[in-house]
């Protein structure tokens, strides 16, 4: 049976920032999954460029995709286009680091005025 992407979705939530508590597909940092028969190509993003963590958690990716089955290689990109910003995680991840899961509006700035 041929793999499909939410196979690797399910594994990909199993990779884990070792700084933060919240797993990499929801925290935004995957932006695309390439299948190509038993060959799988993932492109992902780091937190911040200077994150020294990015080389493991590229090589846990390869590991934990390349063991499911019909899976024969892995490779993992890092590319910092577009970078990477706290709205693309999702609405868990954002509670669970203790973001407000509701963005304020771009053009209605959330101001604390000290008084109210």
């Amino acid at each position: 049976m041929a793999i499909n992407k939410n196979q690797i979705i399910e594994v990909l939530k199993q990779c884990y920032d070792p700084e933060l508590p919240v797993d990499l597909w929801n925290l935004g940092l995957i932006y695309d999954i390439n299948i190509d028969g038993t060959k799988v190509g993932i492109t992902m993003s780091l937190t911040t460029p200077g994150c020294g963590m990015g080389q493991h958690m590229a090589e846990d990716i390869k590991t934990k995709v390349t063991d499911l089955d019909n899976v024969d290689e892995t490779s993992v990109e890092v590319t910092f286009d577009p970078p990477w910003d706290p709205e693309m995680m999702s609405d868990e991840a954002r509670q669970k680091l203790g973001f407000d899961p509701t963005p304020v509006p771009k053009n209605e700035p959330k101001i604390d005025k000290g008084w109210e």
